[in-house]
């Protein structure tokens, strides 16, 4: 069993709070994602559930258990950390059975245990080889080994990928994955890496100043942010936002700024509960992929924009345009609609924004409206 429940769970250094009060349930089994920017305090609550920080208030349950006062040993977890931490004189084998052997383990049962953590991490033939002989992909897959043979009630990742190459990252994260799967375990993954987040998580707690401001699926997260933080910190280029004002017309509702009007979609309104006085100052958001490039300028429910650059990524082109004083990215696969379009800086160019995926933000708060 792995299951984890923060309450009510505070740090503070003297006068300065680092994490104000956080409340969390995490399920057995669950791969759950920690993410922010850097100073958050994502590492530091992750530290917190394994006993390394000592908490100011609030308790820690492990499995029905408060553990707030309990010692990093008798918790039940394991922590992987972002260097890997290996004994550098020692094999492989001698590296992951370390930990065993301090507990005075028989020497059958070490062996049986780490030759099932190698076999799960693809490294069986390493087993006699010293860290130095190791890539750095392999190095931290020994690091998750000493984890996988104590058997815990969860895995701690701090920042586990941070020290690799692009293409280890990427080879990495898949192999964690397959491990979740394989052993069921209850894991926690703090990460910078949005990415990350998004392709490994069950759930995602998104924090920002100490403070948990959503948790979700990784589609949740993204197709439904709670304010213009998670918005704009969630998705690849990120989410373009510009300033508006709500009125009504005629015809509904319309959002104009400078240099567009767009009229919004009913269910966006619908689904947003808009009550809506005569200017009301918003934040409209709308993500890359969601606006596309007119093949003519002036073409019906086109709003006309400024080429300001481009950057051609093979499979897909992103195109950067000024609406109005906004800098507008849009996201659109390199195909023959897109060899049309005029690249000259300055160029006029008509965007097609999808009024379904408006995202609408109040002005002062920037909680999602």
């Amino acid at each position: 069993m792995g299951a984890i429940t923060l309450k009510g769970v505070r740090k503070a250094f003297g006068d300065v709070v680092i994490i104000p009060g956080a409340d969390l349930d995490i399920n057995n089994g669950e791969f759950v994602v920690f993410v922010g920017p850097s100073g958050c305090g994502k590492s530091t609550l992750l530290r917190l559930i394994a006993g390394l920080e000592d908490v100011t208030a609030g308790e820690i349950i492990i499995d029905g258990t408060n553990v707030a006062e309990v010692s990093p040993a008798q918790r039940g977890l394991a922590m992987v950390f972002q260097s890997y931490a290996l004994y550098p004189h020692m094999s492989v084998r001698n590296n992951i059975a370390f930990g065993l052997k301090m507990a005075g383990l028989p020497k059958a049962e070490i062996d049986s245990k780490v030759n099932t953590a190698a076999a799960t991490l693809n490294l069986t033939e390493y087993l006699d080889r010293k860290p130095r002989q190791l890539s750095g992909g392999q190095r931290q897959r020994v690091a998750i080994g000493r984890a996988i043979v104590r058997q815990p009630k969860a895995f701690l990742f701090d920042e586990p990928l941070s020290n690799l190459d692009a293409a280890l990252r990427v080879n990495m994260r898949i192999e964690i994955m397959q491990m979740h799967q394989s052993l069921g375990a209850t894991m926690i993954y703090v990460t910078h890496d949005q990415v990350e987040a998004m392709t490994m998580a069950d759930r995602i707690v998104i924090m920002k100043a100490g403070k948990i401001l959503q948790t979700g699926s990784p589609q949740q997260i993204f197709e439904r942010p709670a304010n213009l933080f998670v918005a704009t910190f969630v998705g690849e280029p990120q989410m373009n936002i510009v300033d508006a004002t709500l009125q009504r017309s005629s015809g509904g509702i319309v959002a104009s700024g400078a240099g567009f009007e767009l009229p919004l979609d009913a269910g966006v309104v619908q689904r947003t509960g808009l009550d809506v006085n005569a200017g009301r100052p918003v934040k409209l958001g709308i993500r890359p992929e969601h606006i596309s490039i007119a093949r003519e300028v002036g073409e019906v429910h086109s709003t006309p924009a400024r080429m300001f650059a481009f950057e051609a990524t093979g499979p897909e082109t992103l195109f950067t345009l000024n609406l109005g004083p906004n800098l507008v990215t849009v996201r659109a696969p390199t195909d023959a609609t897109t060899a049309d379009i005029d690249l000259a800086d300055g160029a006029v160019a008509g965007l097609r924004i999808d009024p379904t995926w408006l995202y609408i933000f109040d002005a002062a708060s920037g909680e999602t409206l």
